[in-house]
């Protein structure tokens, strides 16, 4: 009965760290994070899982960290959608209304290392008092604005970021065109030296191998019996 109530007390903990858009402010408030969004039947999260579930064990209780995981497949699917999961699995931490994305060893001792050094409480604005003075002084100014009027720096910024990234998407655009014109320039001097007469250099170069006659090769025994008997005449 112990064994089988363990069993239920863990299935248990593992769906309650399984979030979804409607469970994640009510599991993430107050807390930093650690998230995988990940696809069941994708090969990596496969192998991510043994770590990623002992790492959830491990913070399982803890008061400020919250390790959890995101079915992008399933009820979790709106929420990988708002936080801009393109490829599984994706891991993400840090502040659960602004994550970063998580880019290093999917090790357990790698992730959890990361989770000690780097999702311990922060300054923020339920945290003021972790705050130095120009970062509270930034808070306090932003926690006065008007909902609306906050929502519009938002999004200038969030503009500010996707006008970055489509100049970055511009410069690799260019740069594969650029590319792709200097192996067409390439591949045209290629042919024009072959045709120019390499290729035909090549075929006289292996018919005389293939047409000269080799000089037959006198075995040393013979070659030595030889001269033995022209020195007697």
């Amino acid at each position: 009965m112990p064994c089988r109530l363990l069993a239920a007390c863990l299935a248990w903990q593992s769906l309650a760290l399984e979030l979804t858009k409607d469970s994640w402010e009510e599991m993430t408030n107050r807390k930093r994070v650690f998230v995988k969004f990940f696809a069941p039947w994708c090969g990596h999260c496969k192998r991510l899982k043994p770590a990623w579930e002992k790492l959830m064990q491990e913070y399982a209780e803890h008061d400020s960290i919250l390790v959890a995981e995101v079915d992008c497949t399933g009820a979790g699917k709106s929420k990988c959608d708002d936080a801009g999961v393109e490829g599984f699995p994706t891991l993400k931490y840090g502040n659960p209304d602004s994550l970063e994305d998580y880019k290093g060893a999917r090790d357990y001792e790698a992730l959890n290392n990361f989770t000690k050094v780097n999702l311990g409480p922060s300054c923020g604005p339920e945290r003021l008092e972790l705050c130095d003075e120009m970062r509270r002084k930034q808070i306090e100014e932003l926690l006065a604005l008007p909902m609306s009027e906050l929502k519009y720096k938002i999004k200038r910024k969030e503009d500010q970021i996707a006008a970055a990234e489509k100049e970055l998407k511009g410069f690799i655009a260019k740069l594969e065109k650029k590319y792709d014109e200097a192996v067409q320039v390439q591949e045209k001097k290629q042919k024009a030296i072959k045709q120019g007469g390499l290729n035909i250099m090549k075929a006289v170069q292996a018919y005389n191998r293939r047409a000269k006659p080799k000089k037959p090769e006198r075995s040393r025994g013979t070659s030595s019996a030889h001269s033995r008997d022209e020195a007697e005449l």
